[in-house]
């Protein structure tokens, strides 16, 4: 299980958890609406930040996947220089 979907079911199931203890609990409605809104907003503000720290690691990861494809992509054209090299003093 990947450290995203766990994390999206951990947000989800207590999001889940909270509502469900809100709802139960002996309240008037409008302290039940007030609290859920609250609990919303919360939630909503902790997804954002999750998404923004995973958009963040996966940027990371793509920056560095592009300078090795670079790296390997110049040690290659060297290989191939090299090889173009040897192989017309071989002829010579």
């Amino acid at each position: 299980m990947s450290a995203t979907r766990f994390l999206a079911g951990f947000i989800v199931g207590g999001a889940i958890g909270a509502i469900a203890g809100i709802l139960l609990a002996p309240k008037s409605g409008e302290e039940t609406r007030e609290m859920i809104c609250e609990t919303t907003r919360d939630a909503l503000k902790r997804a954002d930040e999750t998404v923004k720290e995973i958009q963040a690691k996966a940027d990371d990861v793509v920056s560095d996947m592009q300078k090795k494809g670079e790296e390997i992509k110049e040690k290659l054209q060297n290989l191939i220089n090299q090889q173009k090299t040897e192989g017309e003093s071989a002829v010579q």
